[in-house]
């Protein structure tokens, strides 16, 4: 089978996300290279150890190329997809197979097509699993999911996968006696808000490694960074990684331990904005062309509040002084296809005018799909802009490089 060929075709004539505005019907996506320069320059010159992207957060070919060519060399993929992509587009990538649930025919391709050595799981029947599927192999790294309490974050990943932290030591030391590496992971739920969930999964992991009395090589702290959205904004991206770095420190016991993480969110949320057009205004309501079934799910069922912008002609200004909170309805039928919001705009707001929608780099053209006839495989256009929100304003904090923690 070929790799999954996304159609996502950057054009840079545009240089800003006014002159978008003209020739199109369907929504359109502003991207900007600079941003994501930037979040994955802090991730790669702050963190101290091996940032694995986390490909399902944004698996377009010309975000991982950018990657890749910034210093990416490792990659967390949860399906063969995905490994299929990564590798037509590097072929010196290290994929790290981290669904703790795969097809059996999937790690029998990732293993011996792709060579992926890396797996994870939370099951003593995913071992075996990936035992039998890899016939035996004896060059293994694996790693052991845990569940981790997600107290901090908005959307919590703790109850589908990990192994409970009770039964956790019994899977460690089962798994240590075939993994050639063994490694732990966990996931603090995404978009986490407080630093201290890193330093309490990390504590409660190393508690279960000690009761197992079983010897790692890898430490994961997964992902869960976050973005900056109206109404939630996280503490600095550094204070993550002073936290994970300090409780990192305290771990003792193990040689050349290796810290890994798995960021997506923060490195590729605010590289893409979406422009939209207002189909109608009903009240305090507006129904514009893309929606919840389109690039903007997390506005809909988690109700995220994206930063928005309303984009009109330098003649026409508008009543940009009042501003009034307005809910989205999307172009489909769907009452589902539904943003409460608040997202405040111009009170004067009016069918045929066109709102810049922030934060879409993460998951928005990802989760798009066709329902209801409303196409979304459109291009992607470069634009200059910075982004209508950002977490990496201070250049200072990405202009040195780290050094990898000795434990």
């Amino acid at each position: 089978m070929q790799p999954t060929k996304v159609l996502c075709i950057v054009r840079r004539e545009q240089k800003s996300v006014k002159s978008l505005l003209r020739g199109y019907r369907q929504p359109v996506f502003a991207f900007r290279k600079h941003s994501i320069e930037k979040a994955a320059s802090f991730f790669l010159n702050n963190f101290k150890g091996e940032p694995l992207y986390a490909v399902k957060t944004n698996p377009e070919p010309h975000v991982i190329k950018i990657l890749c060519q910034l210093g990416f060399h490792s990659f967390d993929v949860a399906s063969l997809e995905e490994i299929r992509l990564v590798s037509s587009l590097s072929k010196d990538a290290n994929l790290y197979y981290m669904h703790p649930v795969k097809p059996r025919h999937a790690i029998r391709e990732a293993y011996f097509k792709y060579g992926v050595r890396h797996f994870s799981l939370d099951s003593k029947e995913e071992l075996d699993k990936i035992r039998k599927e890899t016939k035996n192999a004896d060059d293994l790294c694996l790693h052991v999911r845990m569940s981790i309490p997600n107290t901090f974050a908005e959307l919590s990943l703790g109850e589908k996968f990990g192994v409970n932290l009770q039964d956790a030591p019994k899977l460690l030391s089962q798994v240590r006696q075939y993994a050639k590496k063994l490694g732990v992971c966990f996931h603090v739920g995404s978009q986490c808000m407080h630093p201290d969930a890193y330093r309490i999964a990390i504590r409660m992991a190393i508690s279960s490694i000690k009761e197992a009395k079983v010897t790692i090589e890898s430490l994961n702290v997964g992902g869960g960074f976050p973005s900056i959205y109206p109404g939630m904004v996280p503490p600095p991206m550094s204070s993550y990684f002073d936290a994970i770095h300090e409780e990192f420190r305290k771990v003792k016991g193990y040689k050349k331990l290796e810290l890994l993480c798995e960021p997506g969110r923060a490195i590729v949320a605010e590289s893409t904005s979406v422009i939209v057009r207002v189909e109608m205004r009903k009240g305090q309501n507006l129904y514009i062309n893309d929606g919840t079934y389109g690039s903007l799910f997390d506005a809909g069922i988690p109700h995220f509040i994206y930063p928005v912008n309303l984009l009109r002609g330098k003649d026409d200004k508008g009543d940009s002084d009042h501003v009034l909170p307005f809910s989205f309805y999307g172009p489909t039928c769907d009452t589902l296809d539904f943003m409460k919001g608040p997202f405040y705009l111009p009170s004067d707001v009016r069918e045929g005018d066109f709102i810049e929608i922030g934060q879409i780099g993460a998951y928005g053209r990802t989760m798009a799909t066709g329902f209801n006839g409303f196409s979304h495989k459109r291009g992607v256009h470069e634009v200059d802009d910075n982004p209508l929100m950002t977490m990496y304003g201070d250049d200072k904090d990405i202009n040195h490089s780290p050094e990898k923690i000795a434990v």
